[in-house]
């Protein structure tokens, strides 16, 4: 009997979703572990603790069995994979995301805040293209900040080009962050402090996937390297979360 009462709950579940995508099937039928293999080859770093961690954001939200089970459904993977998606090709933080997927759910065509990845130059088209290093010219382009400013960054130990003197293209996204926080008043000759609390960070990370590499085979760096990414997750989550606590007692101790 409660097999059946449960069953009949999942059936109503389905027939009233109104999450998007809409015309997906949204029967509750996949295990974690069946998601994190959809998705795996697209995006190599997914877990099942990245999972749970975008569930708790809000993001996705699974149904659970009388005893507790996460079931996900065909629709539950594509929202997924337009999280990832999102956050890997545009570095867009979570919170946009989720305003991303509730436009879609309520039928609108969300509002994108994402990094420019292809912008136009002197006339000439740049773009990220999949590299994993930019001249500062291609990065003053795709991020509104002039030469002077990227220089002053470079000095302050913001920002480190190579010898060529190109810069991750990961850099795109740090160097708007640190523009907007200028604009908001930070000194930001104080954010050489954070970039320290990053690099220790991943020095941490280092350490703890080094044995993971085994004897420098493909499958163990890959391996090594998804953990890699999943624990600076974990990391960045804990800043967060941190910071959240410390600054709510600015506020508590200011009233």
């Amino acid at each position: 009997m409660c097999a059946a009462l449960a069953r009949r709950h999942e059936v109503a579940s389905v027939e009233e979703a109104t999450s998007w995508p809409h015309d997906a099937d949204h029967s509750p039928e996949l295990s974690i572990g069946r998601v994190v293999d959809a998705l795996k080859d697209e995006f190599p770093a997914i877990s099942l603790s990245k999972v749970r961690y975008l569930e708790s954001e809000g993001l996705v939200s699974p149904a659970r069995t009388g005893s507790g089970y996460r079931k996900y459904s065909a629709a539950d993977v594509e929202r997924l994979r337009y999280v990832l998606t999102e956050q890997r090709d545009s570095f867009t933080p979570l919170s946009v995301i989720r305003g991303q997927l509730d436009a879609l759910d309520a039928g609108h065509e969300p509002v994108r805040r994402r990094v420019a990845q292809i912008v136009s130059s002197e006339g000439q088209t740049v773009s990220l293209g999949g590299r994993r290093a930019i001249p500062a010219a291609d990065l003053s382009d795709l991020t509104g900040v002039d030469m002077d400013t990227l220089e002053r960054y470079a000095r302050l130990g913001l920002i480190t080009p190579d010898l060529a003197g190109y810069f991750p293209s990961r850099c795109v996204q740090a160097v708007t962050t640190i523009a907007r926080l200028e604009s908001a008043g930070v000194d930001v000759r104080v954010l050489r402090a954070v970039r320290q609390g990053a690099e220790r960070s991943a020095d941490i990370i280092d350490q703890t996937v080094s044995s993971q590499r085994g004897r420098g085979r493909g499958a163990d760096r890959e391996r090594a390297r998804a953990r890699a990414i999943e624990l600076g997750d974990l990391f960045a989550e804990l800043h967060r979360d941190m910071l959240a606590v410390a600054v709510s007692s600015l506020v508590e101790d200011g009233d």
